[in-house]
């Protein structure tokens, strides 16, 4: 029986078939999601968590502990897990050759449901340093699908809708955001003594994906290119995408396997020294450092000051922040739905740019404040903005390009650097952040203002278009515009056997 596999729409791209949906949802519930929801679930708890370390101190030591350990204890939590992050960025890329895209993303379970169960049983067993842990485990499990997930959806993904299947990961990531603000809601789990239970929801996530996952195949370019698995790549061609449209990207695949006959899987070091890939590996870099310094962490930061002066009461003001949470969710679908129709560079670009009249905005606002009863909730509307901007933009198509810009053999070690710059600077920001804000305050934002219009100018003069190409069209459009030529002078180098652009 002839399945259809996606209906071409006079308004808007491909529909993705009902399997290749559920495979999407499968691998992100584990993966970005679990980024989001550790990022968010750890806010709640913090007064309840600072509580028992001083209450086992306390007992251990017969005497309270000091101000100064307490918040480095604190810290030293709330900090490993972009210590866990970056390790498993690191190793993510590895593991998805030697396991396989779904293997890995099976495999990385394990760290989640191991720092479940030591965060749950720390408060009972009454050892802090559980927590220390805990956090570390799930800053792995964090880097690991932060490197994997997107790699597995942009290889199961028609070329025509990749960008949209893509876009899953920042609509869990910012799904998981919401769901941790939402579960650290005092209706909920946000309760004193329930703060163990919090901590621990991280395993039902792991749950689910082991549950679902395996009825889902390995990515098919793995199968074909990686592991030379032609029958397990028909295979699973035909679960994800029918037997109608299976052909077509079967094609595509055996092009790329043809073009890069011979090469081995790239080690990070081997991009750095590839000149054919500079400008690929400079965009990836650049992005992502961007991604965290541009000044989204600076406006979470003002933002509960923000709605406190607009008026809201101090225990509303957590509400306010599931508003917040969920406009990021909600820009992250439109962006999805946006992205075949508008294109990534579109988007990106629009959204840097946007973020950059947001922080000329919120400076103002902050600024003269106590002028106007009026500037505060201006301020509460860059808030806002802020977000939407960057969920438009920045946040969905970062990680998508990350994918488009790189072949076969050099994806997974491109996703370990850009995962490692990226935790690099999430670490960073998180370091020097409170001291940038403590010397500029609200002029920290015409510091982003420029990092915004930097990376808005970049993206315009070298980023080419990605939308409906295949993997070697787009490396052929880089290798066409690089006015040194640096394919010619790459010794390594490959005649790439797609159209030419």
């Amino acid at each position: 029986m002839k399945q259809r596999v996606y209906i071409i729409s006079v308004f808007g791209p491909a529909v993705p078939s009902k399997p290749l949906l559920l495979a999407v949802c499968a691998a992100c519930i584990g993966g970005t999601f679990q980024y989001g929801y550790n990022i968010s679930v750890i806010n709640a708890p913090t007064q309840p968590v600072q509580n028992f370390i001083n209450q086992t101190w306390r007992e251990r030591y017969q005497t309270g502990i000091s101000e100064d350990v307490l918040t480095l204890l604190w810290s030293t939590i709330v900090s490993m897990f972009t210590l866990g992050g970056f390790v498993g960025a690191m190793i993510g890329g590895t593991l998805s050759v030697k396991l396989g895209r779904k293997g890995t993303l099976l495999t990385n379970n394990i760290f989640a449901l191991l720092a479940a169960l030591l965060m749950g049983l720390s408060h009972s067993a009454g050892l802090f340093e559980l927590l220390i842990i805990g956090r570390l485990l799930t800053g792995i499990n964090a880097g690991i699908g932060l490197c994997v997930q997107p790699l597995y959806l942009a290889e199961i993904a028609p070329t025509a809708i990749r960008g949209a299947m893509g876009m899953g990961t920042s609509v869990f990531i910012t799904g998981g955001i919401l769901t941790g603000q939402v579960m650290g809601l005092k209706e909920l789990l946000g309760r004193e003594e329930h703060w163990p239970i919090l901590l621990s929801t991280t395993c039902i996530p792991a749950f689910l994906q082991l549950l679902i996952l395996p009825w889902f195949p390995e990515s098919p370019r793995y199968l074909l290119i990686d592991k030379g698995d032609d029958e397990g790549c028909k295979k699973a061609l035909k679960q994800l995408h029918g037997m109608a449209a299976c052909d077509g990207e079967r094609e595509d695949i055996e092009k790329e396997k043809n073009n890069l006959a011979g090469f081995q899987a790239k080690k990070p070091w081997e991009l750095f020294t590839d000149r054919s890939l500079r400008w690929q590996l400079l965009t990836v870099v650049v992005l992502n450092i961007a991604q965290q310094l541009n000044g989204l962490n600076a406006i979470y930061f003002y933002a509960g000051y923000v709605f406190k002066q607009s008026g809201i009461p101090d225990d509303k003001i957590p509400y306010a922040t599931v508003g917040t949470g969920a406009c990021e969710c909600i820009t992250a679908l439109t962006c999805g739905m946006l992205i075949e129709c508008l294109g990534r560079k579109v988007l990106i670009t629009g959204g840097y740019t946007l973020m950059g009249i947001c922080c000329i905005l919120f400076t103002l606002t902050l600024t003269f404040q106590e002028a106007s009863p009026v500037f505060p909730y201006l301020s509460m509307v860059c808030v806002f903005a802020f977000i939407l901007s960057f969920g438009l933009g920045p946040g969905g198509v970062t990680n998508i390009l990350t994918t488009e810009l790189f072949t076969q053999n050099a994806r997974p070690a491109a996703y370990m650097i850009a995962g490692s710059v990226n935790w690099l600077s999430f670490f960073s920001i998180g370091m020097i952040f409170p001291f940038i804000v403590l010397g500029l305050k609200q002029y920290c934002f015409l510091v982003f203002l420029v990092v915004c219009c930097l990376v808005g100018a970049y993206i315009c003069l070298v980023v080419p278009e990605t939308k409906n190409k295949t993997f070697l069209e787009i490396q052929n459009e880089f290798l066409s515009s690089n006015k040194r030529k640096v394919g010619s002078c790459d010794g390594a180098g490959t005649t790439l056997l797609s159209t030419s652009i």
